[in-house]
């Protein structure tokens, strides 16, 4: 499963409280933390936080090519786990 920089905009853009990006069923998603003990969500892979993505910028600032490489790391984690 790829993660890529539409997810981490999705992710960028949320207004929900602690927002994370899952995967489920295949499928990205943003969440609110409180949102993964509930059994639409109860299993999905954790992939980040907003706050944890934020802290991985090089600044204030979010740029295309650090987004594409946050993205890609992502989503090389992700296929290691087998997710």
């Amino acid at each position: 499963m790829t993660i890529d920089e539409d997810d981490l905009r999705r992710l960028l853009d949320s207004g929900l409280p602690d927002a994370t990006l899952v995967l489920v069923e295949g499928r990205t998603e943003v969440v609110s933390a409180r949102d993964l003990d509930t059994d639409a969500f109860r299993g999905a892979l954790q992939v980040t936080t907003r706050e944890d993505l934020l802290a991985r910028f090089d600044g204030p600032d979010v740029t295309e090519p650090e987004l594409e490489r946050i993205a890609a790391t992502l989503g090389s984690t992700v296929d290691n786990l087998g997710g």
